[in-house]
């Protein structure tokens, strides 16, 4: 039995918005009613979307009412003074340009029709030029001032046919009237500034020149009626520069009064809110002040809490390595040497003397082995005494120790300071250096081992690289402090600590503020 559309919709919850596709089903859903109405779907759809911009436009408003009474002034009138700036500007340099042009126009339109009317024949009745008006028109404008200052000139009649031009290829030829030339004809002179768009005025547009276009009406003396129009174009080059400072000083005058208006206002509305903008800003200071004090003090105490914490499983750690070192070397020797005292050998009173020599002997070397590896083990455990000492001394009787340990030759450069140091940052030092020499020499064989000391940024850095054939940190189970001990050791001074290894070496460094280590 099929279930209709508007008894699913009632038992099917309320969908949000983002679940809606385009076409108002549910996107991703693999079974739904094939009944449904695809207008339901779209009601619903417009329903979210209407539900969903109030609160959108409320989120807004929100965010404006929170705003400062200077903010929303300095946007609201900044806006506002922009586009009356913008509206203004335009509109005074329009009329500025159009005035600026039909003048010019006007003076060079004069000028012209002063030159040409004297050498014009009764157009009225004459169909064409003759040949001598013609040549006069050719040496007017292809010699002197005038020749100079226009680009071309036409004469049209008005049926759209080209009396004369300078492009003699133009002349008796017949183009449709354009919107000038017929303004032109109805008494109107016509100037329009490097706007060459007429189908006529290729070559002009080839120029690239700034012109000035005109349409003057030429008048017969006695009646006052248009005859016909010349057109001209007048290169503008000058007039280009001026038309171009008058449109910057109008732009500059009326961003200057608007941006003078707008501070007056705006200095009266910042002095009214300065006083609730310092409150506000001052208590939002002191909350954000406190929180972050509580903030330090809780991962303060986080970090203490974590560092106890790692610092007592790495001390019963390295007890166990101890015990164990113990057990396995000395405890042993000396196990065995407790075994051959109470050998045949030493028990009967019979046996010759040199089989209890030699078997005193061997029982002396197991004690001496003994010996020999807990003082090992204590060289490592007992520090020399570098609370004294500067860096230098502390990074020498390192680098010292480990080549007597080994018989490795070490590189050891350092950058003379005379900071002072705090001990448990030279014991840090001592320690870093020593198990990272010893690690070097492990896993790496010892090869160009080197120890540099420098400063870097306020802090004091040691560095310690080798050449060999690097190794895979994670692997690595010390005999000595090891790199978890070591890097937990220079953090919890506040250093920080780094390894990179590869097939061409390792490079282990540590850094040390040094305004921290000197009140440690």
């Amino acid at each position: 039995m099929g279930t209709s559309a508007s008894d699913w919709s009632r038992t099917q919850p309320p969908f949000p918005c983002s679940k809606l596709g385009f076409d108002g089903f549910i996107l991703g859903a693999t079974e739904a009613p094939s009944d449904i109405d695809p207008a339901q779907s779209c009601h619903r759809l417009a329903s979210c979307s209407l539900y969903r911009c109030p609160l959108r436009a409320v989120d807004i408003l929100q965010h404006w009412n929170r705003q400062s009474l200077a903010k929303q002034f300095l946007l609201a009138g900044g806006v506002v003074s922009l586009c009356a700036m913008l509206l203004v500007g335009a509109l005074v340099t329009t009329l500025i340009e159009a005035a600026v042009t039909r003048n010019s126009a006007a003076t060079t339109a004069l000028y012209v029709d002063s030159v040409i009317a004297p050498i014009l024949p009764d157009l009225k009745t004459a169909e064409t030029l003759d040949d001598v008006t013609t040549r006069v028109l050719d040496e007017t404008f292809g010699q002197g001032a005038l020749g100079g200052r226009v680009l071309s000139f036409r004469l049209w009649r008005a049926d759209g046919t080209v009396l004369y031009s300078t492009d003699k290829s133009m002349v008796g030829r017949s183009y449709p009237p354009s919107e000038d030339l017929r303004a032109a004809f109805s008494g109107r002179m016509v100037a329009q500034f490097d706007r060459v768009d007429d189908p006529e005025s290729a070559s002009e547009r080839a120029s690239g020149k700034p012109l000035l276009e005109i349409y003057n009406p030429v008048l017969q003396p006695w009646s006052g009626e248009v005859v016909a129009v010349s057109e001209f174009y007048e290169v503008a080059e000058e007039f280009y520069h001026s038309l171009s400072q008058a449109r910057l000083r109008s732009w500059l005058a009326v961003a200057g009064v608007t941006i003078a208006f707008f501070l007056l206002l705006s200095a009266i509305v910042f002095r009214g809110s300065r006083i609730i903008d310092t409150q506000q800003r001052a208590l939002t200071q002191r909350v954000a002040e406190l929180s972050e004090l509580l903030s330090q003090n809780r991962a303060l105490h986080a970090r203490a809490q974590r560092a106890s914490q790692r610092a007592t499983a790495l001390n019963e750690s390295y007890l166990r390595r101890l015990g164990a070192d113990l057990h396995d070397g000395p405890a042993q020797l000396v196990a065995y040497a407790a075994l051959r005292v109470d050998s045949e050998v030493l028990m009967d009173p019979a046996a010759a003397r040199p089989k209890r020599e030699a078997e005193i002997l061997a029982i002396k070397d197991r004690l001496q082995e003994a010996m020999d590896e807990i003082r090992s083990i204590c060289t490592g455990l007992v520090l020399p005494e570098i609370e004294t000492a500067d860096l230098s001394d502390v990074l020498q009787r390192a680098v010292g120790a480990h080549r007597q340990l080994t018989g490795i030759p070490v590189e050891l450069s350092m950058q003379a300071s005379s900071r002072f140091l705090a001990p448990s940052a030279k014991i840090c030092i001592y320690r870093f250096v020593q198990e990272t020499l010893n690690n070097g020499f492990r896993h790496g064989g010892g090869v160009a081992q080197a120890v540099r000391q420098y400063y870097d940024d306020g802090s004091i850095v040691i560095e310690v690289s080798d050449k060999g054939p690097g190794f895979d940190p994670g692997n690595i189970r010390p005999g000595g402090l090891g790199l978890a001990g070591l890097r937990e050791r220079i953090e919890s001074l506040g250093g920080s600590f780094d390894i990179s290894t590869s097939l061409e070496g390792t490079r282990v460094k540590m850094a040390l503020n040094l305004s921290e280590m000197e009140h440690a």
